[in-house]
């Protein structure tokens, strides 16, 4: 049976609690506790998670603003500073490397301060840079940070909230990242890059002070056997007046069940069950759709298309930000699958547009509609990718992942979302060189393949505990 079919059965199963309970809570009315739950500690830690995010997409947006003004004050060579911005993938594929052990070991807060620490670090070592060491160094250990934070933010998130929310709580993760490289390119305009690398200190001071503030993920405390502790931190996040017994138990009692099963290792994650539905899948299709390709090189594409490229980077940012707060009000309705649908369909077809204008310029037909023609392709190609495909896989791979697995699993679907950024931004000057529509009808065929695997591979996990979803999986 597929995991699918599984999770479209989970109803008439009885995994974690007796069938009475588990009617009541798919029926949206914990009945004990739903009138008296408060849920604005689960989004004050949010907001306190989501501020690694923010560093993220500081981190990400620093080296477009910055370039002229650091390669004329250090006589920073073109090929020098192309490693600078490179290695900035180098370091997060470390950091994602050892995100999920990290996180295991040590909490999901202790991994948000050790990414906050090497992320001030690097900004400091940038900061004071006087030659290409030291910047090469910084860059290297805020690339680690961003690592971290991509597999640990959503992760955290998905462990605090309660059902009802945890998509939308979930998909601010990509929304911060994007308000991140939005102001990075903003406030970049205006300040000197050393002055924009201190900025990038100020989102992990907020995160490190915050998570002073809230608790640790119930569900890590579970599973560590810090009983005490795991009551007092649910308790926390659904309110003091809340009763927290029935989740209390399905968390201890999945935790029981994990526990008797043998200890996760690397080569469990290639068994049906997990590669079937393992989030690897999604960030294989997130990234090489083409995404860090057109997002790294926007400007010169409007620009070789003969349109503005600093109004069309302006328009690109703004569109970006809002598709994905959009994104945040529907993802809990309107559930996973359908906007991973819809994001990649809009895709296939962004590409294609863009495709076509190429084609025209290269032929020469219809010239004075090529700008126009990748205006819409460009824009249409972010809006689709906000609107799902950015953040959807993040959500899933924080869901579907049993938590005495999670470390693991999260590390290598992280590792592989950063791979694909590196090979897409490496590759797309060679695929532009060889042929400018031929690129955009390549990323228009992944992206069609994508809209295949979710149909017949993705479950739905929207409405569901995680405790439900991974019941199913293990079933």
């Amino acid at each position: 049976m597929s995991i699918k079919e599984d999770l479209e059965r989970e109803e008439s199963r009885e995994p974690l609690m007796d069938k009475k309970n588990l009617s009541d809570e798919q029926d949206g009315s914990f009945v004990q506790s739903r009138g008296k739950e408060s849920a604005w500690m689960v989004y004050l830690s949010t907001f306190v998670a989501v501020c690694g995010s923010f560093a993220f997409g500081s981190c990400a947006g620093y080296s477009s603003p910055t370039e002229n003004a650091i390669r004329e004050d250090l006589s920073v060579s073109l090929s020098e500073y192309s490693v600078f911005g490179s290695i900035l993938t180098f370091g997060a594929m470390i950091g994602a490397i050892t995100s999920g052990p990290i996180a295991d070991f040590i909490g999901r807060k202790g991994a948000l301060r050790v990414a906050s620490s090497f992320c001030v670090a690097g900004w400091l070592a940038i900061y004071f840079a006087q030659g290409v060491l030291a910047l090469d160094l910084g860059r290297l250990a805020t690339g680690y940070g961003m690592g971290v934070f991509s597999y640990v933010v959503p992760v955290f998130i998905a462990e605090i909230s309660p059902k009802n929310l945890r998509g939308a709580l979930t998909t601010t993760n990509q929304l911060m990242i994007c308000g991140g490289v939005s102001v990075a390119f903003i406030i970049g305009t205006v300040l000197t890059w050393r002055a924009l690398a201190l900025t990038g200190i100020v989102p992990c001071a907020i995160l490190v002070f915050g998570l002073f503030l809230i608790p640790e993920s119930p569900r890590w405390l579970a599973k560590r056997g810090r009983e005490e502790e795991f009551q007092t931190a649910l308790q926390k996040l659904r309110g003091k007046e809340a009763d927290i017994s029935l989740e209390a138990t399905e968390i201890k009692e999945y935790i029981e069940t994990l526990e008797q099963l043998p200890k996760a290792r690397f080569i469990e994650l290639f068994q049906r069950r997990y590669l079937r539905s393992i989030g690897v899948g999604l960030m294989v299709f997130q990234q090489f759709g083409g995404i860090n390709g057109v997002c790294f090189y926007v400007s010169n594409i409007f620009e070789s298309a003969g349109f503005s490229p600093s109004l069309g980077t302006i328009i690109y940012a703004i569109l970006q930000v809002v598709v994905t707060a959009l994104n945040t009000t529907v993802i809990d309705k309107a559930g996973r699958k359908p906007l991973l649908l819809v994001s990649a369909s809009g895709l296939v077809l962004g590409c294609l547009i863009t495709g076509i204008s190429f084609y025209l310029k290269v032929n020469e037909l219809a010239i004075k509609s090529v700008p126009a023609l990748t205006l819409t392709g460009i824009l249409l190609y972010i809006g689709s990718f906000s609107a799902g495909m950015g953040a959807v896989p993040w959500v899933i791979m924080s869901e579907i992942f049993p938590i005495n697995i999670k470390g693991v699993a999260g590390s290598l679907a992280t590792l592989v979302n950063w791979f694909g950024a590196w090979a897409i931004s490496y590759t797309y000057n060679y695929l532009m060189s060889w042929s400018s529509y031929g690129t955009f009808i390549v990323y228009a065929a992944i992206n069609a393949l994508a809209i295949v695997f979710v149909v017949t591979v993705v479950p739905e996990t929207k409405g569901r505990t995680l405790e439900q979803i991974q019941a199913a999986i293990n079933a």
